[in-house]
């Protein structure tokens, strides 16, 4: 239990921050219900969690650097068990939006954290196996989410959702205190960059407002603060993100990646709508018709995982992205006003395997890019990317599937994205990360090359 005891721990941790993004959706008429509030109001249930862990992951990733991440990661669960109390025991709909947003702080640490600990709990072979095992956890746990909180809904209210929390919490910080390690540190001395915290979760917070919201001068401030943002990293003598990165082509690619390729995650949102509005399954049955995707990517993260140490995770990213256009393009084709939900299950399987491939090595490809003290900044630049990209793909697709009222568009603009991910890991980042497998054993040295 010693040697996989931190993935346990991380694993745990990871399922609750990401069961929280999709298991509240099921919920919210029962809450409106519940709290007396319009479903209007109580979308924001679900944006104040999501723009929260956008605005604070790169920021939770800087401290975690300097602080030490299993601290970060410990003290990260306690804040999300104590969230989640405050959620189920919520009066109205403004505290439970209110303590949602607190959970998305812990959760923002929590996910930032746990990438950079399992790069230092494992090496070699067993890295590629953690990361990959971790990813298909993350994706069981999204795909999942509809379907236990339509089932937690039903049969013990809309509180359950967050009270099934505590046990996880306390067990994930008793794993947490038993078996992690800490991570590298930056040296002693580094100063935490308020200045640059601030500007950048103005920026990034007014961009995911003004994507939601439609609003132009919600993107102006977000471009005037970006402005600020990079003018206080430019002259802070300990920045939060190390602008120098962004001159290394891996880096800079992997992130374009995970934006393009999180727009999967987006167009299950309209699957799921789909099948509840035209097809009129229950929330329930609309969870079971993507648990094939979700058994796919936690299958095919599984067994990818065990060889990545020996491959190019450019090569893997580029494979998994390209699995991903397929399976959304196979949608597209197989959607038409007759489709049954069947229609989608060729397609989600194979969309499934390549978010299972692809999954474990944008971990290791982002890791590999950077020194080994600043993965905590490079992990919380990926989760933001993420979470950003998420949130202009909904956006987007949302266009798509208000002006056709179909599916099948959706599918096909996703299609073009994953494929836009395949076409620059295979151009660039085969390339650049072509040692990475000997990196992850190496020295921080050989990272930072």
């Amino acid at each position: 239990m010693r040697k996989w005891g931190p993935l346990a721990a991380i694993c745990l941790g990871s399922f609750m921050l990401i069961l929280d993004t999709t298991v509240v959706t099921v919920a919210l008429p029962e809450m409106a219900r519940g709290l007396g509030a319009s479903l209007a109001s109580l979308q924001w249930v679900v944006n104040s969690y999501t723009l929260v862990l956008a605005v604070l992951a790169l920021s939770a990733g800087a401290i975690g650097d300097i602080a030490g991440q299993r601290r970060v990661f410990a003290g990260s669960v306690t804040l999300f068990a104590v969230a989640s109390l405050g959620c189920a025991l919520a009066p109205n709909v403004g505290v439970l939006i209110g303590t949602r947003a607190v959970q998305g702080i812990g959760g923002a640490a929590m996910m930032v954290a746990a990438m950079s600990l399992l790069g230092a709990s494992y090496e070699g072979k067993e890295r590629g196996t953690a990361f990959g095992i971790w990813t298909a956890v993350l994706g069981a746990a999204g795909a999942a989410g509809p379907f236990l909180g339509g089932v937690l809904t039903q049969w013990a209210g809309w509180q359950a959702i967050f009270i099934v929390n505590l046990p996880l919490s306390v067990l994930t910080v008793l794993l947490t205190r038993k078996y992690l390690a800490e991570a590298p540190k930056r040296p002693s001395g580094t100063r935490i960059d308020f200045g640059g915290m601030l500007s950048f979760g103005v920026s990034s917070g007014a961009l995911v407002y003004a994507l939601i919201q439609d609003s132009l001068p919600a993107f102006a401030l977000a471009a005037v603060a970006l402005g600020a943002f990079v003018a206080i990293e430019r002259r802070v003598t300990h920045p939060m993100l190390d602008l120098g990165l962004f001159r290394r082509a891996a880096f800079v690619t992997v992130l374009i990646v995970v934006v393009a390729s999180s727009s999967v995650f987006a167009c299950l949102i309209y699957a799921s709508i789909w099948l509840q509005s035209v097809l009129h399954l229950s929330p329930t049955a609309a969870g079971l018709a993507l648990i094939p995707l979700a058994a796919t990517s936690f299958v095919c993260s599984m067994l990818i995982g065990k060889r990545l140490h020996a491959i190019s995770p450019g090569i893997v990213l580029g494979l998994g992205a390209l699995l991903a256009s397929a399976g959304c393009g196979l949608s597209w084709m197989l959607l038409d006003r007759d489709s049954t939900w069947l229609s989608l299950l060729p397609g989600l399987i194979v969309t499934g395997a390549g978010m299972g491939i692809a999954g474990p090595a944008g971990s290791t490809a982002i890791l590999g890019a950077v020194p080994r003290d600043r993965a905590g900044m490079a992990s919380g630049a990926m989760a933001t990317f993420r979470q950003l990209g998420q949130t202009l793909s909904v956006a987007v697709l949302g266009l798509v599937y208000a002006s056709s009222a179909e599916l099948g568009g959706v599918f096909l603009v996703t299609a073009g994205l994953s494929l836009v991910a395949a076409v620059l890991s295979c151009l660039v980042l085969a390339r650049n990360t072509a040692d990475a497998p000997s990196r992850t054993r190496g020295s921080s040295a050989a990272a930072g090359r």
